[in-house]
């Protein structure tokens, strides 16, 4: 990231969004639009992003003109958020691109980027008062990446009460941590609609990330093992299955793939993360985190099971449960 601030104003290309950097430009860029002739049912939408935008995150932006109507405000957020990195992650490494963004975020319909550095974000330091995820932050990413969905909430909220949206729109590749927000929002009474947004992936199934740049070639192969997974459960729900063949089709897949490491392999209930039991009918998600060389991955699917146990293939015991981690 470089230090010059891009603008609207440093740039031919007249779309592009006004950048800001400090707590008092994005009050006068909110203040200004709200007195420029913003009629009472046009909305603000803001898109949350920690930057090296790709498609995926584009996409975010083309919902949120949806949302905010062709009058409304669009703000996109990119800041890369301390709070939510552990010990030995890749805070400092992770991809900054500011210029290459707002340059993107031209094509999409962004009006507004906040762009802060953290003693911004977090004027005095590290916050003594932070949000807690609760139980949902306990398990799967919880439990791998103690304090991660603390930190997540922690940075939203403070974020919706600095640009104040209307509504938010998150990618369901980060199906925990749009969960976990959703029940900030309700359980602490934001007025704020939280729009969840379907994966983007490449032409090849891998699900967009930023970190795909961490990949080599070979390693980018082989990530193609989780999509595929995925896929796999999937195709076992859709035959009429059961959670436990839903479970051991993509345990298979990922168990034949040498070269990924696995986190963790879940069927679970999409309201709640907890796995389900195995004689479970109805909606879940398939989650999967796992590494390829020392990238980090997460995907999931949505599935609908509609066998139980005795239905279908003979039941095992994996059903509702995690996959043994490598």
């Amino acid at each position: 990231m470089t230090d010059e601030t891009p603008s609207a104003e440093a740039t031919s290309d007249p779309t592009a969004p006004a950048v800001v950097r400090t707590r008092e430009e994005l009050r006068d860029a909110l203040a200004t639009w709200t007195i420029s002739g913003a009629e009472p049912t046009d909305r603000r939408a803001v898109v949350m992003t920690m930057g090296a935008l790709h498609d995926g995150h584009l996409q975010l932006v083309r919902r949120a003109r949806e949302e905010a109507g062709p009058t409304g405000q669009v703000v996109v957020t990119i800041f890369v958020n301390p709070l939510q990195f552990g010990a030995g992650e890749d805070l400092d490494r992770y991809p900054r691109d500011l210029d290459g963004d707002v340059a993107k975020l031209a094509t999409a319909g962004a009006d507004l980027v906040f762009a802060p550095t953290p003693d911004v974000v977090y004027p005095d330091g590290d916050p003594i008062v932070r949000v807690s995820a609760g139980r949902i932050g306990e398990v799967l990413e919880g439990e791998l990446r103690p304090g991660h969905l603390d930190g997540v909430l922690t940075v939203v909220l403070k974020l919706m009460h600095l640009v104040r949206p209307d509504v938010a729109l998150f990618g369901q590749k980060d199906a925990q941590q749009l969960l976990a927000v959703r029940r900030m929002v309700a359980d602490l009474d934001l007025d704020v609609e939280v729009v969840g947004v379907p994966t983007v992936r490449e032409a090849d199934g891998l699900a967009m990330s930023s970190r795909n740049a961490y990949l080599s070639d070979e390693e980018r192969a082989l990530a193609l093992a989780l999509s595929r997974a995925l896929r796999g459960g999937a195709d076992e729900a859709a035959a009429g299955h059961g959670a436990a063949a839903v479970l051991g089709a993509a345990s298979g897949i990922l168990n034949a793939a040498g070269g990924v490491v696995v986190d963790y392999l879940a069927l679970v209930d999409p309201a709640t993360v907890d796995p389900v039991p195995a004689d479970h009918r109805g909606p879940a998600l398939l989650l999967v985190a796992a590494r390829v060389g020392a990238t980090r991955l997460i995907d999931n699917q949505a599935v609908d099971v509609t066998a139980a146990p005795d239905e279908g293939r003979e039941p095992d015991d994996t059903a509702g449960q995690e996959a043994d981690r490598d």
